[in-house]
């Protein structure tokens, strides 16, 4: 995906998430299992719009910080402790730090992921931030 051309920090930030969730739609026909466009990347928070093509997925990993995934579009499929949850449009989802956890996806999905960083996290809490964004 092309770098990021739209702010990412500030004090008022407005997304159409339709216009958001095209652009991640078209990048991920030319990419591999998925794809991530930053929306918010300030202080401690991330938000991030994911794609998951058919049969993609991100494998095993944990964050920093909590987490929650909004499932947008499609259908995911979220493993943590031993257990899977099939998420489907309009389905939250919230783990807590820490926690491995990975996601699949048969028929593909769109997702909004929000992190929060623990003050002070180094750049591998920024790593697992990125790993959602491919």
């Amino acid at each position: 995906m092309s770098p990021v051309q739209h702010p990412v920090t500030g004090h008022v930030l407005v997304f159409s998430l339709a216009d958001e969730m095209r652009a991640v739609r078209d990048a991920l026909g030319t990419a591999r299992e998925r794809v991530g466009r930053t929306l918010v990347k300030d202080g401690p928070l991330r938000v991030t719009l994911v794609a998951v093509g058919a049969g993609g997925g991100l494998e095993a990993h944990r964050a920093e910080g909590p987490i929650s995934v909004h499932v947008l579009e499609g259908e995911i499929a979220f493993e943590a402790e031993g257990r899977t949850w099939t998420l489907g449009p309009g389905d939250l989802l919230a783990l807590d730090r820490g926690i491995p956890h990975a996601v699949r996806s048969e028929r593909g999905g769109v997702f909004l992921l929000t992190v929060v960083l623990p003050t002070g996290a180094g750049s591998g809490a920024q790593q697992s931030a990125d790993a959602h964004a491919g």
